[in-house]
């Protein structure tokens, strides 16, 4: 095992702290470059819905001048960035009074559930067949099933979204196409709210796994076959080790460790990934807050809601990069 020495950790830390700065005023500039107004937006649904809505001018007026937008933008920037230090996300323009911590705090468990268990799942089903492939000991049916199972690599995950809804919705309907959970349910620590929430996000976790393990795969296969014919396994070979002893212990623990770095550069691409599945099966998850705030131009929530997605991406990739070093003593954390 391997030792994080306090430069290393410092240093990752600055880059921890300058990608969510970075980020965050990326996330206050470009949503103001798009065009159109949120609060004469929020009066247009209004009148709608309404068809009339008296003194429009001086309610815009009143609620841009509530919520700063009439402030010089370093103004906004000063104190977006200020409120963003404090974790005060501020209201949802669409949404009010309800704050966007508040929604984010209902959205936010669930896209880290699916995601979440849609890494577990494909970082492990990739890995796994991508060692079988390049075993010379697996079964010729696995080495021909594989990689036909690996074809659903090239369907970006919203297409394949689609396809899962009609095989599984419509012509064998054995999965729900929309929510979280059964509708009525309340959301408790119970095994038939557990069941239902399973039950719900396996086709949105199924849309991220199909369209992802491949590549996991094709890299660990990569990877096996450049250490195929490293000394260490010429010895353990030498040594009259069990095959499946080889395959695990000298082969699989090492081509696993590249492997781990891909997954924290690839962890940003999962969310963004999520977020289209999500609007797909109407998961209630931050994909869905991020395209209302959207729809809406309610600054607000996507600000919110991007930086949450940020700051999360952010700290798992910070968590892999901290624990590879414990496990890959060749790693030298002084740059010796």
């Amino acid at each position: 095992m391997g030792s994080i020495s306090l430069n290393y950790l410092l240093r990752r830390l600055m880059v921890f702290f300058l990608t969510i700065w970075v980020a965050a005023t990326l996330i206050f500039i470009i949503p103001r470059l798009a065009p159109g107004d949120p609060i004469g937006a929020m009066i247009a649904r209004m009148s709608r819905q309404e068809g009339f809505v008296e003194n429009a001018d001086l309610i815009i007026e009143a609620w841009r001048k509530r919520f700063g937008l009439d402030d010089p933008l370093h103004v906004q920037y000063l104190r977006f960035l200020g409120n963003t230090l404090r974790l005060d996300l501020g209201y949802s323009l669409a949404n009010f009074p309800a704050k966007v911590s508040e929604l984010v705090a209902r959205a936010l468990p669930w896209t880290i559930g699916l995601v979440g268990i849609a890494t577990a799942i494909f970082f492990t089903v990739g890995n796994l067949c991508g060692a079988l492939l390049a075993w010379k000991r697996t079964p010729k049916l696995l080495q021909v099933m594989i990689p036909i199972s690996m074809s659903f690599t090239s369907v970006p995950p919203a297409l394949l979204s689609l396809l899962l809804v009609y095989i599984f919705g419509f012509k064998i309907p054995l999965f729900p196409l929309v929510g979280s959970y059964a509708r009525g349910m309340t959301p408790e620590l119970t095994l038939e709210f557990f069941g239902s929430v399973l039950y719900h996000g396996f086709l949105p976790a199924m849309s991220i796994v199909l369209a992802t393990f491949g590549f996991w795969a094709l890299g660990m296969r990569g990877m096996m076959v450049t250490i195929e014919g490293e000394d260490y396994m010429i010895l353990a070979q030498a040594k009259g080790l069990k095959p499946f002893y080889v395959l695990y212990r000298y082969m699989i623990r090492n081509a696993i460790l590249p492997q781990m770095t891909a997954l924290a550069v690839s962890i940003g691409t999962l969310v963004s990934g999520s977020v289209l599945v999500e609007i797909m099966f109407t998961y209630n998850g931050m994909g869905n807050l991020i395209y209302s705030g959207i729809n809406t131009q309610d600054f607000g929530l996507i600000q919110g809601t991007s930086f949450i997605l940020i700051v999360t991406s952010a700290l798992a990739v910070l968590i892999i990069d901290l624990t590879y070093p414990l496990i890959d003593p060749r790693i030298s954390l002084e740059g010796r």
